[in-house]
């Protein structure tokens, strides 16, 4: 089939943000990162890993466009067809991860649910928060079920034998599970990220006070799932999925370990807490001697990491710790629009 040929100018991009927890297995890292070269119309335009965290995230983008063929069954669910290379994309990275990185053996300084622990679209340029919304629920399906098929029959064949004695046994043949959750603009009723979070258990370190390790929920959730079963595998764990306007990820380093203190001023900075209202903010030990104060910026074109930085540098002096400069770990919205142009190979 002949490739459609798009104006740059005028295309409809989308940004993909793609957590994955991993930052310390480099062959794992390699086989996301060539899932994610596989198609040149879908382009990594940064990537932002943390050891302490063990935590990477790749941006990706690419074109969305409407009407296309090649669109799926998703689209029953939905009032218009759209195709973007990023759909693809994004559930090949999601493959590899799941197929090289074991959530049991996990440890990090960074809550996570999952292998592949949160996905958002962001609509750039021309393109609407309702084509980020589909695609982020194409997504869900793919990973909700066809890759949890595809291992289910890895799976099967792998261990035939087992599969054959266990049944005959009466023994349950627990299968490898993709549940997964979608938030904000891809949710029906546009539940938010951290409220999904909270009723999880997303917040709460099950090592040493500050780390987590493994997985610790019931292998049936509490939840049910938007896509894929209510079981789960420990192995793989959950995937959250959504859409939303562009948010801004921003950390302040706190040299201290009083985490006490530092978890004070995250929440004293924080909408929730009673401070800045598109702020949200949570305290994180990064390394031996630093505590960050990890904030997701909801509204970044209003409020920007200096309004953070300053207002985090005030609760600080009051709790008597020293603050660093803090640091995006992205590019700018406008940054990722021109580095993708840049880098991009349309026909």
């Amino acid at each position: 089939m002949e490739k459609q040929k798009i104006r740059l100018e005028q295309s409809k991009l989308i940004c993909c943000k793609v957590f994955i927890s991993e930052a310390r297995n480099r062959s794992a890292l390699e086989a996301i990162e060539r899932a994610a070269r596989e198609d040149p119309e879908s382009v990594v335009v940064n990537k932002f890993e943390d050891r302490a965290y063990n935590r990477v995230r790749y941006d990706i983008v690419s074109y969305v466009v409407q009407g296309s063929s090649t669109a799926t069954a998703t689209a029953t669910a939905t009032a218009a067809v759209y195709f973007s290379p990023l759909q693809r994309t994004v559930v090949a990275m999601a493959e590899a991860a799941f197929d090289s990185i074991n959530l049991e053996t996990h440890t990090g300084a960074h809550p996570r649910l999952g292998v592949v622990d949160d996905i958002v679209f962001h609509p750039l340029a021309r393109a609407s928060l309702d084509e980020a919304a589909w695609l982020a629920k194409a997504v869900a399906l793919d990973i909700g079920t066809t890759i949890q098929e595809k291992f289910k029959k890895e799976q099967t064949r792998e261990s035939k034998s087992f599969v054959v004695d266990s049944l005959c046994s009466g023994v349950s043949v627990f299968f490898a599970t993709m549940p997964v959750y979608l938030y904000a603009a891809a949710h029906p009723t546009g539940k938010a990220l951290d409220t999904i979070r909270r009723e999880l258990g997303y917040y709460r370190p099950n090592f040493k006070g500050t780390q987590w390790a493994g997985w610790t929920m019931p292998e049936i959730l509490p939840e049910k799932p938007d896509e894929g079963p209510s079981s789960v595998s420990k192995s793989r764990g959950i995937t959250m999925i959504g859409a939303r306007p562009w948010i801004a990820l921003y950390n302040v380093p706190i040299m201290s370990t009083d985490l006490s203190a530092v978890r004070r001023i995250a929440r004293r900075v924080s909408g929730r807490g009673g401070g800045i209202p598109s702020v949200q903010a949570m305290a994180l030990a990064h390394g031996e001697t630093v505590i960050e104060v990890a904030c997701n910026l909801l509204d970044p074109f209003k409020v920007g990491g200096d309004r953070v930085q300053l207002e985090v540098e005030r609760l600080a002096k009051e709790e008597g710790v020293t603050v660093a400069k803090g640091y995006f770990t992205h590019l700018s919205h406008d940054k990722i629009v021109e580095s993708y142009l840049k880098l991009c190979s349309f026909v």
